[in-house]
């Protein structure tokens, strides 16, 4: 799919770019987004989504999107893989990017959707929290969690399991889509500017340099390592 098939420049455009997987919560983003269009008409809004529609660990989307009626432009599904300079286009081709992962580390899609200027909604989760405020500005819209939970295995102690709820939103949706061009410019480039100054490879570099020289001053290096004892097993006749 190309860029002029999916982009109508009188709807606003919102982008999905993750795994299909059950924590993106997939599903559940389609059923809100059609819902939230019955309430703001059809013709506001576009949502395009970058994934495998039908992955093993997922949902059957291309089903959802048929089942509920939303298959007449409302959801676009785009499955190539694609390289940088395409799925860059793809973010700027957006009005905003989306994440509402009831469980996110990181959230490396929104982050490229910062640097390429396109403003995020997301679910303040994980990662998801620092990428969308520097704690002064916003960089789009967080949405806070109506459910709260943490769950976890035998490998993974512990995890937390953040939702929203449905009218959140849709009152932050709402708002993205009545964002004046002037607040929008501001989000943008404020945006830009958080990656650039948060996230560089520089800053990277020293980082990384210092947490390994901080944990062999704490703990010793392979020879000199600290808390440590030497056994030699030794066969007893």
């Amino acid at each position: 799919m190309s860029l002029p098939e999916f982009r109508d420049y009188d709807k606003k455009l919102f982008f999905w770019n993750n795994r299909n997987a059950r924590r993106k919560q997939s599903g559940t983003l389609i059923y809100w987004f059609k819902e939230w269009l019955d309430k703001v008409g059809h013709d506001k809004a576009t949502l395009l989504m970058h994934t495998d529609a039908r992955d093993p660990h997922g949902q059957d989307l291309p089903h959802i999107i048929e089942h509920i009626g939303a298959n007449r432009g409302q959801v676009l599904i785009s499955t190539n893989k694609v390289p940088p300079e395409e799925l860059a286009a793809m973010y700027n081709a957006a009005d905003f990017t989306i994440n509402i992962s009831d469980a996110e580390g990181f959230g490396l899609a929104t982050l490229e959707s910062l640097s390429c200027g396109t403003p995020i909604i997301v679910n303040m989760t994980g990662g998801l929290q620092e990428q969308v405020t520097d704690g002064k500005n916003w960089f789009g819209y967080g949405i806070q969690p109506t459910s709260k939970t943490v769950i976890g295995s035998l490998t993974v102690p512990y995890i937390y399991e953040d939702r929203i709820s449905q009218e959140d939103f849709e009152k932050y949706m709402t708002k993205a889509l009545n964002m004046s061009d002037k607040m929008y410019n501001k989000v943008s480039d404020q945006g830009r500017e958080h990656v650039a100054k948060n996230y560089n490879f520089d800053n990277f570099e020293k980082e990384w340099v210092k947490v390994m020289d901080d944990f062999i001053e704490r703990n010793g290096s392979w020879e000199t390592r600290k808390g440590y004892d030497r056994w030699h097993l030794m066969e007893v006749a």
